[in-house]
């Protein structure tokens, strides 16, 4: 199998989308988009008749500058693949390759109420819905710019992904929190909170969007921020992907690139509950420079891994991981640390681009589990199946959960449940990680990260959004009354 971003996590023991907006610089407005009427910053458009019909395919080619593929054209298999094979058979209507804003404006006028619409960034839908059966792809990849200005924002197209974004940062010097697996887009994992690496110096990758263009279902392009649409701002900062709108471009505030060091110990088998224990209590307490994660690989016995990185020297983070060891009573098998530059560490974390065919999940712990045993328990005998905790608080707990739509500010950790498998396992992977997640719901883990999306997770839109659900709701009936961008996971008007 192929060394895929999750397999190099395993292997590593690594983790795997107001007044500062009045001083950067929005986005100027593509060529070719259509100007619209001076938007308003409490109404979208009236709920009207839908049209019927299919779309008229044949004349929306005419009008995506990037070109639009449909079933039987050269390159339409390729065009409809997300990162999960396993999502390989699904069957849209047609694929655009969206350059401009004007592109995605001329889709979502044709397809509006006619068929499914879904955008794509980087394809990593967890549940596939940027592939819909009968449907739209609106594919933003064309829109991959990255523009480092000189007074610390940066402009991203939301077609851009995190391998391209790293690297434009590195070279102006300056650093913007984000996801570690290289080929995400920007669009998802901003709009579903954005947890990565540095995320406890520096916060979710949302909590530097200072405004977004986004097109809207009345097909009009709008400009999101503290100052213009405020609600809908609002919700684009953890209300999930595929809500509201497709993004096209994203203006985000950034930090001096900071040097990093990278760090990894490996524990004996058998050790997990033990590692837990001590790393639960030592991951709060730390300063924000540190961040960490913990791998539970299932087997029998189970294999625990801790990473992370540190902002700051080897001198300094020594004395921390002493802290952890203590803390655990367990003896590392060894222990590595390195001294990284900003986009050395970021390429550290990342791992392979290729596809890879996998069924996760995701829960959130709120305070650290009791019964640290038992969890272990949960992942005995399980081959092939990680539990990737990935430390939060540090500044990500800065802000109010009502303060942007992602609602975990106060939580520990997220856990993602992540199974290897293939299209012959997949039923089986499945069943698996549906045990584990119903066994650390039984330890108090529940909730869940809206970027490692599922359809089975019980109560999702309160997992997902906890009290901000009304608001979203709120925010959904003003700008998608109709349920143009519906799917089974959208958050629908109240």
């Amino acid at each position: 199998m192929t060394l895929g971003r999750r397999t190099f996590l395993r292997v590593a023991g690594v983790s795997a989308l107001g007044a500062a907006a009045a001083a950067c610089t929005a986005p100027a407005k593509a060529p070719g988009v259509t100007t619209p009427p001076p938007p308003s910053s409490t109404a979208a458009s009236a709920s009207v008749a839908p049209p019927s019909g299919p779309p008229d395919w044949n004349a929306l080619r005419g009008k995506v500058s990037g070109g639009l593929v449909l079933p039987g054209d050269a390159g339409f298999e390729q065009a409809k693949h997300a990162f999960n094979p396993l999502f390989d058979a699904r069957k849209p209507a047609a694929v655009a390759h969206c350059a401009t804003p004007a592109d995605v404006q001329a889709c979502v006028t044709a397809a509006a109420s006619r068929a499914p619409i879904a955008a794509r960034s980087g394809g990593h839908s967890y549940a596939g819905y940027s592939a819909p059966d009968g449907g739209l792809v609106i594919d933003v990849g064309p829109m991959s710019s990255v523009d480092v200005r000189s007074d610390g924002t940066v402009v991203i197209g939301a077609g851009a992904r995190m391998k391209e974004i790293y690297a434009a940062l590195a070279k102006a010097g300056r650093c913007l929190p984000a996801g570690s697996c290289p080929t995400v887009g920007i669009a998802g994992l901003t709009l579903g909170g954005g947890i990565g690496v540095l995320a406890r110096k520096y916060g979710l990758t949302c909590d530097h969007l200072v405004s977004a263009q986004i097109v809207t279902a009345d097909g009009r392009l709008r400009t999101a921020s503290a100052d213009s649409e405020p609600e809908l701002f609002w919700a684009l900062r953890g209300g999930g992907g595929g809500n509201f709108g497709v993004v096209t471009s994203f203006t985000f505030s950034t930090e001096p690139a900071p040097a990093l060091t990278v760090f990894s110990l490996h524990f004996p088998a058998g050790s997990s509950g033990d590692v837990l224990g001590g790393w639960q209590r030592w991951i709060p307490a730390a300063q924000p420079e540190l961040w960490s994660n913990l791998v539970i690989s299932g087997g029998s016995p189970t294999q625990c891994r801790v990473g992370g990185c540190f902002v700051g020297g080897s001198a300094a983070l020594a004395p921390l991981l002493d802290d952890l060891v203590a803390s655990s009573g367990v003896k590392p098998t060894s222990r590595t640390a390195k001294a990284e530059s900003y986009l050395g560490a970021m390429q550290y974390f990342s791992g392979s681009s290729s596809r890879q065919t996998f069924v996760a999940s995701s829960r959130i712990m709120s305070a650290p589990v009791a019964d640290t045993s038992g969890l272990a328990k949960v992942m005995s005998g399980r081959s092939g199946v990680d539990l990737l905790i990935d430390g939060l608080g540090g500044a990500v707990g800065n802000p109010a959960p009502a303060d942007t739509a992602f609602w975990h500010r106060k939580a520990l950790a997220s856990v993602q449940v992540y199974s290897q498998a293939t299209s012959g396992t997949a039923d089986t992977a499945a069943k698996s990680v549906a045990e584990i997640v119903s066994g650390l719901a039984g330890l108090g883990v529940d909730g869940g990260y809206v970027n490692y999306i599922d359809p089975a997770m019980p109560d999702w839109m309160n997992a997902y959004y906890g009290e901000n659900v009304k608001r979203l709701r709120e925010v959904a009936k003003t700008y998608d009354p109709d349920k143009v961008f519906g799917f089974a996971q959208a958050i629908t008007p109240s």
